[in-house]
Formats: structure tokens, sequence, C-alpha cells
């Protein structure tokens, strides 16, 4: 038998100390975390850091605790993505931890030279059995990655139960929000909330706005770009649409996947900005990097080379299920290159530190998803470093990026909604693109894009809107305004610069008149026009952003604003009963309730 095979007596003094006494100084919420397990030893610990806080340093310190004090002999990681096998056995490498990321189920034997495995949800899943007889033969801790995908299928979470029931330890680890369902992820607790809804329990949780506080992780300012989308359906009827408009859910996806549709002028004008973006801030961050997070291949290569014409320079393409994707990666990861375009690789844990710069180019639009791209930008490395990510101005991703820093349990058998059903489907839809390549035609229903065109919309940054006074054009002065902010600033200097920008922005407004008026119009008909647009899109949002953080359907909020406020419905408010109401809805934002 091979020695690696055998039971304690014969295992090797593991950790290599030499090489872990090298590791980097525990953060304080580490340092918090481990105190936590060491001294209450639990069989079972759910961790959950937002992305970035170091997740993966924390559990190989643990790993590193049980290997030493002898009460674990073997270690088994399980990770999304044959990608983040192999980041694991390369960090774990680094703490004197040897984990064979290429070891299969049916291979029985690992090398004597390694202590653990890495393997992926999908991988157990084909063969729990000869995971579990492994997991018997040896005191094991066992660390599950991202540990909501468990419950992705029920077969996967039916795997894992069944391979790692006997392990001596399990620590699992998310940095995402937890979708509600009826299926509960194992090995997490679940315990009744204020309503008897059955909710998972983590026993440490270090959030986004904790890390934000400690400096662990960037601020992230988004970019949110409208404009006017043209396409046509099956049945040849030609629609118009503004792209953050109120429109119906099968409206919403025709005209998001208008704006990102390659041949268009949405995508080009965005990207192009984005790179504007990212000259200024490697200004001041020399190797900062972008990635544009794509929905399938075809789109991937559209916009790589929509990127070259734009910098002159070739971007790093890594596609979906190619073998050379962590090849790739990591190349990235260690150049100076500006910018790489990716089809889901590039999605939850991958650790690209350097990326600063993000674009957000892709249908899927779930709270999982959202938080899975964000993460990507959000590792701090220099204090004053921000994250800048580009959106489309629809409600749903407006919502999730206003509400970044709340977090969300597991919601066990939580009754389903309407629009549980939607982010239900979604979360599907994101499930089959992780594995395949996307929804299809039938899934989204027939579309034909026509043309698009972008428009600066706003910066949403701590919570707040910034340049929402009416949308200008790509590659304006007032666009380069917030483009243009300082690449290092820290949180409290970019508050400050973006309040200024928006009193500036305002004053030009006031003194220059609201909008460009064509000069066979009445000058004030089309202004009135113009400014009652603008701030029914900003109400309209606002209420989408106040719905996705509190549930309170639109309807609603519309008539608790006019209840307290006055008027008729927003259709046919006046500027300033529609003012009144945009006052009293951030007013409700900011004291946390109505």
């Amino acid at each position: 038998m091979n020695s690696a095979d055998l039971p304690g007596a014969l295992t090797p003094a593991w950790p290599n100390k030499a090489a872990w006494g090298t590791a980097p100084k525990l953060r304080a919420w580490q340092q918090e975390a481990l105190s936590r397990y060491l001294t209450d030893q639990p069989r079972d610990f759910l961790a959950v850091a937002t992305p970035g806080a170091g997740k993966t340093t924390f559990a190989l310190t643990v790993a590193a605790e049980l290997l030493g004090r002898r009460l674990v002999d073997r270690v088994t990681i399980v990770a999304p993505t044959e990608h983040l096998k192999v980041q694991w056995a390369e960090a774990a490498a680094r703490a004197g931890i040897p984990i064979d990321p290429t070891y299969s189920a049916g291979q029985g034997k690992t090398s004597a030279d390694y202590v653990g495995i890495a393997v992926t949800y999908a991988g157990v899943a084909v063969n729990p059995l000869a995971m579990r007889i492994r997991t018997e033969r040896f005191k094991t801790l066992v660390i599950l990655d991202e540990v909501h995908h468990a419950g992705d299928a029920l077969s996967w979470g039916d795997g894992i139960r069944e391979a790692f029931e006997p392990a001596a330890r399990r620590l699992a680890l998310t940095g995402t929000p937890f979708r509600s369902d009826t299926n509960p992820i194992p090995f997490v607790t679940y315990a009744p909330g204020h309503d008897g809804i059955p909710r998972s329990a983590a026993d440490y949780t270090y959030g986004y706005a904790e890390a934000l506080r400690d400096h662990v992780v960037r601020p992230v300012l988004f970019m949110a770009y409208s404009g006017q989308m043209q396409w046509r359906t099956r049945a040849g009827d030609e629609i118009a649409a503004h792209l953050g408009e109120p429109l119906t859910k099968d409206l919403t996806s025709q005209a998001l996947r208008t704006a990102l549709d390659p041949a268009g002028s949405w995508i080009p004008s965005v990207l192009a900005a984005a790179d504007k973006r990212l000259t200024e801030v490697r200004r001041h961050v020399p190797d900062a990097g972008g990635l544009v997070i794509a929905t399938d291949q075809d789109s991937a290569r559209s916009y790589a080379k929509t990127l070259k014409a734009i910098t002159g320079q070739s971007a790093t393409v890594v596609l979906s299920d190619e073998k050379a994707g962590s090849k790739k990666i990591a190349k990235f990861s260690e150049s100076d290159d500006r910018w790489m375009v990716a089809v889901r690789m590039v999605s939850e844990g991958v650790d690209v530190p350097r990326l600063a710069v993000g674009v957000y180019a892709t249908t899927t639009s779930t709270p999982l998803f959202f938080a899975q791209a964000v993460g990507r930008f959000v590792r701090a490395r220099t204090r004053g470093e921000t994250a800048s990510v580009f959106l489309p101005s629809v409600p749903n991703l407006l919502g999730f990026a206003s509400e970044l820093e709340m977090q969300r349990d597991h919601v066990l058998g939580k009754k389903v909604t309407s629009e549980d059903d939607i982010f239900a489907a979604e979360d599907a839809l994101m499930a089959a693109a992780n594995a395949e390549e996307g929804a299809s035609e039938e899934e989204l229903g027939a579309w034909e894009a026509m043309g698009s065109e972008a428009r600066f919309d706003r910066v949403l940054f701590d919570g707040g809107e910034f340049g929402h006074s009416g949308e200008v054009h790509v590659g304006s002065e007032e666009e380069m305004d917030f483009l243009g902010i300082p690449g290092l600033l820290d949180t409290d200097q970019m508050r400050t610069l973006l309040q200024q920008r928006q009193s500036e922005r305002a004053r030009k407004q006031k003194s220059s008149g609201s909008a460009p008026v064509a000069a066979d119009e009445p000058v004030a008909a089309v202004a009135a026009h113009e400014q009652l647009a603008v701030l029914r899109r900003e109400l309209n949002g606002l209420v989408a952003a106040w719905h996705h953080r509190t549930k309170t359907p639109h309807g609603v909020t519309h008539n608790r604003l006019r209840k307290e406020c006055g008027g008729p419905p927003a259709a046919v408010a006046n500027a300033e009963q529609l003012r009144a109401r945009i006052d009293t809805l951030r007013d409700w934002a900011a004291r946390g309730s109505a």
C-alpha cells in the first residue's frame, strides 16, 4: 500500500512548519474566527466572509493547526471549478500543505508527497461512495469552498452528504448570498427566524461593510449606463425602449441583450469609457487591470476585438471549459496587461488581485452571480485603491449595487412569490450557464438587435447616487468628471469628491439649461418634458432599489409616497411632486425604514 494511504501512525509530520512560518500575519477577523474555532473545536463550522477577505488563508490556517495537533490526518478540499482546485493547491503549497489537484474519485491512491486532495462538487457527485471510503480511512478535514454549490443540484447535495458524513471535521466557506429554496445545504445548521422560517446560521460572519471599514476590501464605484435600444421580435414587431425605464421582464431582458450586442453602439461606447477609467486608475496603480464578464464565447471574442481597436493591445480571452484557461488567468495575473475578457471562468474565488475595473456585460442577473462578479474587483492591496464596475442601467442590477453591504442567509422552505419564481428561474439559468454555454433563444425569447446607443446615467457609491440629474453623452465633459476620478482615494475622499462633482454639475445645468434643444422646438416645452422624464426615471430607479432592499412591491411604495407627499400618480405628477417623492424616499433609505 502507498504510504500516503496509511492511517495516522505512519502519517508524515504535516504541515511543513518551515513553509508555514513564512505565511502572512493573520488579519483581525481571521484571528478572531480561528480563536473561536480552536476554542469550540466544532465538527462543523460555517464561515461567511465577503469575497476578497481571505477565506482561503483562514481555512488553511485551520488545516495547519489541526494537522499539527494530529486532530486530522488528511485534508479534502471541495471547490466549484477545476481552476479553483489548482488555485487551492497552489495556496496550500505555499502554506506547507501539499494537496493533489489532479485526484479523481476512482483513483484510490495518491502520491506519498501529498497530505490531501482537491476535488470539485461535480466530481464528488459522480462517485460519492469512493470519496466516502477515503474519508472513512483517515481522520479527514473537509473544506467545502463556496458551500452553496452543494445546493446547486439535488445530486450534488446528496453526494456531498454521502461522501463526507464520516469526516472528522467539516469547514464550510462562502462569500456570496445564499438563495431561498427548499433544499437544505449539507452540514449547514438552520435555526428558526423571527417569522418561524428556518435560516442558515453561520458560526462566524465577516461582511463587506466590516471589511470595508477595516480596509480589507476596496470600495466599489458603480458606473451605470443607459440609452435607447431598438430590436425586432420573432413576430416581426420593431420595439424601441430606453434601458432603465420600467419594462416587463421580457422587454427588460431583450433591451439588455440589445445593449450587449457586439454589433451595436452601446457596448463599444461602454468599453471605451471603461478603458478611459482604467487609464486614470493606472496613473496611480500602474499594474491595474480590467475584466469584461461576457455571456457567451462569441460575445467574448467580439468584445476582445473591440478592445484591441480601442487600446491597440490584445486582450486575454478566457473561455468556458478551456483547458488552458487556468494558465491564461495566471499569466494575466502576473502581467501588467490591460484587459481580460472571460466567460464564467473568472467568477467566484478566482484570485487576480490587480483587477480594478470591470464591465458587467452578461445577461445573467441574479444576486448570487452579481456578488460573485463584483467580488473579483474588491481585493485590497494598497490603501486607497477603488474598484470601478461598469454596468447597464437595469433596475435589478442597480438594486444589487445599492445593497452591496447587505447580508443574506439561506432561507429554507420560504413561501414562493412571483418574484421568487423569477429569481429561481434566473438562478437555474446561472447554474446552466456555469456548466454549458448559456440560455437558449427559446428560454430568453426570439429577438434581433437593430441598434443601440449608450448614455452615461449615474454613479452609485456607498449607498448614494451621483450624476443622476440627467443623462449625458458618452465622451462628454460631464462623463469625464466621473471617469477621471483619481485612482487612489479612500471612502471618505471618494464620497466628498463625488458630492463636489454632483454640485458642480447641477450648477452648470442650472446656468446653461437642463438639456440641449432642437432649433425648431419650443424651449420651455422641451425642457419641461425632458426634466419630467429624468425625474420619473430617478424615482422609478429609487423605488426599484427600495424594493430590492426591503422586498416591498413597487406599487405599494408608489402608493405610500403619494399618501405622504400628495399628488396624482407618478405618470402625471409635476416636477415639484416628483422631487418631493424622491426626497422622501431618500430620507427613508437614510433612516433605513419607511
